[in-house]
């Protein structure tokens, strides 16, 4: 019986996973966390075979997360779990251990074999992630967190700092690092220069 567990801030998304697999046989479903902090708690006293994970998690990245378990704990099998399929969110986190990528919109058959496969030690990339890998056109993208796509959409939409802190509920200052942030890793001198690379990268 293979041990399923997932870390994932969505609880639409939890439970849409939790229904596919659950009357599956030969998986059992141990639970589920919504944050970094409360993976790394549960992994205290119970060990699944395999993790199903976000890589955009509230108080960490995924990626980062990915490389913190498999240092702790090398036998459990971390599938990476997201909607994005950018080549350099794929690669960075089979380079920090995951042993498969799937999409969010990924199908139950193809789900039960990518847990099937990372149990047998093979990798396990579903075909829009294996495609993504293949490009090397976008491996230069950014990675940028939560917020920050946030923030870059609302500055595509011609928004000030304030008007921004007034729609995410935080502060103008808050804005003006997230802004910074997102030049500094878009290498990007202006605005202008922000808006138009990350259009071209289909960040908006």
């Amino acid at each position: 019986m293979t041990k399923v567990f997932i870390t994932d801030d969505h609880y639409m998304i939890v439970e849409g996973i939790r229904s596919l697999l659950q009357n599956e046989d030969g998986i059992e479903w141990t639970g589920h966390a919504m944050n970094a902090a409360s993976c790394l708690a549960f992994l205290k006293n119970n060990q699944p075979d395999v993790i199903l994970m976000d890589i955009n998690l509230p108080d960490k990245s995924g990626i980062d997360l990915c490389k913190e378990v498999k240092t702790m704990f090398p036998l459990i099998h971390i599938i990476g779990l997201s909607s994005f399929n950018q080549q350099s969110y794929i690669q960075k986190m089979l380079d920090n251990g995951a042993s498969g990528y799937v999409l969010k919109n990924a199908t139950r058959e193809e789900l039960v074999e990518a847990i099937e496969m990372v149990m047998q030690g093979d990798k396990f990339l579903s075909d829009e992630a294996a495609s993504a890998v293949k490009r090397n056109d976008d491996a230069k993208i950014p990675i940028i967190t939560r917020r920050e796509k946030e923030v870059l959409v609302l500055i595509a939409d011609g928004m000030t700092n304030n008007q921004i802190a007034d729609k995410l509920f935080i502060s103008a200052t808050t804005v003006d690092t997230h802004r910074k942030n997102l030049l500094t890793k878009f290498h990007a001198k202006n605005t202008a220069t922000l808006i138009r690379l990350a259009a071209q990268y289909q960040l908006i």
